[in-house]
């Protein structure tokens, strides 16, 4: 018996227990429209931009721990949806994308929209820097097996994208139904690899005997889901937990072991315990740039003081940054689950520190009285504290918050508290503008029993704001809290500090601030909105916008307050100086200079 590659495809993917599909039409994958349209279990999630689309699949997919998957048209489509595939690339998130493609027999004679620089229909290159593996499906039998080894490469290692480009006339011939129906054979699910027991003994010695030891968690906590049982380690042996801005809520973050976000916007007392400590376990972290203060050598860490253990599922990211005297390569929620087991063999009742949970209970304290006068001023346009005050007294504990890219972002990770675990989401490696409104609209898909809320400077939301179609035409209860300071904020106030203007950051028009009413263009998508007026008004519009069950987007004009940087940012010493990093300390050309003279 034969079918349509397209029916065929959709099948498979009904069978995996997909349930949503996310993409834009173009005239290379009507065919799978065609077939979708005739799916009862899958939803077709129509957008406006296909970046939009690729972005709503990252958030399903960091909501559900499961492969999302886009569809996208050839040449402009699968550019346009480039940057929201290399954003869940770099954050590691799973995804299949598959794009029609030009006819394979028309390769080379540049028919409509063809890319075929260096080589005949090849448009699938575009995304080998960024995807674990880019597919042309030159064979319409092969499409079966390279599906399956798509759903099975994006999900497992380390979580990332994935491409398949079909021809469309592929999508439109017939194949046998027995070479899907041999996909069934697979399982779905593969086995996460674990330590074997002597490295699992060899860590658990090392967290026992450590004097000042401190664990630091990174987005692949998430990844693997190892929240419950690293929180369950620290509570064993009382060691003090720092994390990365992608591990926010991988545990609560009023936890009393938590000593919050370590980098750029980290705190000082984090990194008095981070920089001091005898030993750094690394769980699922890359020990990045932002996390780690440019890798400035006792800023957030020191390698002279401290030994690195490092566990990764991704052994490419072993001793990248920082040299490690135990490097494991292993599931982190598989891995930790051993740990603990070897370190209750050794240390059979939990340990107790009341002066260190004393300590960082005290600090929390310190940090609330600080910012006290600041989280509830009435100044109108409001600050940025304030705003998320007032977030934080009306949404549920369990609503899930996405961010996008400048104060909405790093100052969430540095000031925001949440108090239920896997409820707040970032966009990291690609830092990519316009993330927060679009996943949420996957995010919502994936979760809806929940609260779902972004945070989003107006720049961000500015990048693509027909995701408010998207969420009217599917009735999508979404809250858009933009945080309006007219300017990309940011950069505005990086290039303030080192230039003394703000050349080409802010928005103005004949010498005025300026902004559109953003409450305005979301009523014109049949959105409900509202724009505040006065500090008082943002709690109880927020509240409406709760309680209305609909789409709704408030405009929340925000002073351009910079966030506090504890850390180091290399790119601020390049502004006013030229280093020269050696052996991961700094030193300056000037300094030299001085010191030869």
């Amino acid at each position: 018996m034969k079918k349509l590659v397209a029916d065929q495809i959709v099948s498979y993917l009904e069978n995996r227990g997909i349930t949503h599909v996310f993409g834009l039409c173009g005239h290379t994958i009507i065919a799978m429209l065609d077939a979708l349209s005739r799916s009862e279990k899958i939803t077709f999630v129509n957008t406006r931009h296909e970046q939009i689309a690729a972005t709503a699949a990252d958030g399903y997919a960091r909501v559900t721990h499961k492969a999302s998957v886009v569809l996208c048209h050839l040449g402009p489509g699968l550019t346009n949806a480039a940057t929201g595939v290399a954003n869940a690339s770099l954050d590691g998130i799973p995804m299949v994308v598959i794009a029609g493609d030009v006819p394979s027999y028309y390769f080379g004679r540049h028919p409509h929209q063809e890319v075929n620089m260096h080589e005949d229909g090849n448009q699938y290159e575009i995304y080998r820097p960024f995807v674990k593996r880019a597919w042309r499906v030159d064979n319409p039998e092969a499409m079966p097996r390279i599906l399956d080894r798509a759903f099975r490469l994006a999900e497992n290692g380390r979580p990332g994208p994935v491409l398949i480009s079909v021809p469309m006339d592929v999508f439109s011939l017939e194949v046998p139904t027995e070479l899907f129906q041999l996909t069934t054979k697979n399982t779905t699910e593969v086995m996460k690899p674990a330590l074997d027991k002597n490295t699992a003994e060899k860590i658990a010695h090392k967290l026992v005997e450590a004097q000042k030891p401190v664990i630091h968690a990174g987005g692949g906590v998430r990844s693997a889901q190892a929240g419950k049982v690293l929180q369950a380690l620290i509570e064993h042996l009382e060691i003090p937990l720092s994390r990365s801005l992608m591990a926010q809520s991988v545990i609560p973050d009023d936890h009393p072991l938590m000593l919050g976000q370590t980098g750029f916007w980290g705190s000082e007392f984090t990194h008095n315990f981070t920089k001091n400590a005898d030993l750094i376990f690394g769980v699922g972290t890359r020990f990045a740039e932002a996390d780690s203060s440019s890798w400035y050598e006792g800023v957030t860490f020191d390698s002279e003081k401290t030994t690195f253990i490092q566990l990764d599922i991704d052994p490419q990211e072993i001793g990248r940054n920082y040299p490690v005297e135990i490097g494991a390569v292993a599931d982190p929620r598989i891995a930790l689950e051993q740990i603990l087991e070897e370190v209750k063999r050794l240390v059979p009742e939990p340990r107790k520190n009341s002066t260190l949970i004393q300590t960082i209970n005290a600090e929390r304290e310190k940090f609330e009285q600080e910012n006290s006068a600041i989280r509830n001023d009435d100044r109108y346009p409001m600050t940025p504290q304030r705003i998320l005050r007032d977030v934080k007294k009306v949404l549920p504990e369990d609503a899930l918050i996405f961010t996008d890219v400048g104060w909405n972002k790093n100052g969430v990770g540095q000031q925001y508290g949440v108090k239920v675990a896997e409820t707040i989401f970032h966009p990291s490696g690609l830092a990519t503008m316009g993330f927060g409104p679009a996943a949420v609209i996957g995010a919502k898909l994936g979760s809806l029993d929940k609260v779902v809320v972004t945070l989003v400077g107006d720049g961000g939301f500015g990048t693509n704001p027909s995701v408010l179609a998207t969420a009217r035409e599917m009735n999508l209860p979404i809250i858009w809290i933009v945080m309006n300071n007219s300017a990309f904020g940011t950069i505005a106030g990086l290039e303030k500090s080192h230039y003394h203007t703000e050349f080409g950051t802010v928005f103005s028009h004949n010498g005025e601030s300026y902004s559109p009413d953003w409450a305005a263009i979301a009523a014109g998508y049949g959105v409900k909105s509202a724009r505040i007026s006065n500090a008082g008004e943002f709690e109880q519009q927020l509240t409406i916008a709760l309680e209305s069950n609909q789409p709704y987007l408030i405009d929340c004009p925000m002073e351009n307050i910079p966030v506090p940087t504890p850390g180091i940012w290399n790119i601020n010493d390049i502004y006013t100086k030229k280093p020269n990093v050696l052996r991961g300390r700094l030193a300056f050309d000037d300094e030299k200079n001085e010191e030869n003279n």
